[in-house]
């Protein structure tokens, strides 16, 4: 089953990027889960505030700079991940460095 990984979380830590997190080094949670073969696609995110929104209502297309939700939570990446079930896809989020600072929003996707 496919699942995508949100990568959330306070955009500070975010920005840090590919530095060790928590004592881990998110390089390696990628090295591991590519070696797996589990990890099909991932990246970072640029920052929220270069996010635009749109809204197409009532025949205009409503523009809006930023996320979609005043939040102080905003998604940084993302993966895509085959895992043999939600067990592995959750044991696979909770190695992820980024889970100890912020959260990994696990959700499976539509079967094609």
């Amino acid at each position: 089953m496919r699942y995508l990984f949100l990568i959330c979380g306070d955009q500070a830590a975010l920005d840090r990027g590919p530095v060790p997190v928590a004592g881990q080094d998110p390089l390696a949670w990628v090295n591991e889960m590519d070696a797996r073969g589990i990890r099909k696609l991932g990246n970072r995110l640029r920052p929220a505030a270069e996010a635009i929104t749109q809204r197409p209502r009532d025949g205009e297309l409503l523009l809006a700079d930023g996320p979609f939700a005043e939040t102080a939570e905003v998604v940084g990446g993302f993966d895509v991940m085959e895992c043999a079930d939600l067990d592995e896809a959750i044991e696979a989020a909770a190695k992820h460095p980024f889970a100890a600072v912020g959260s990994i929003e696990i959700r499976p996707l539509w079967d094609q």
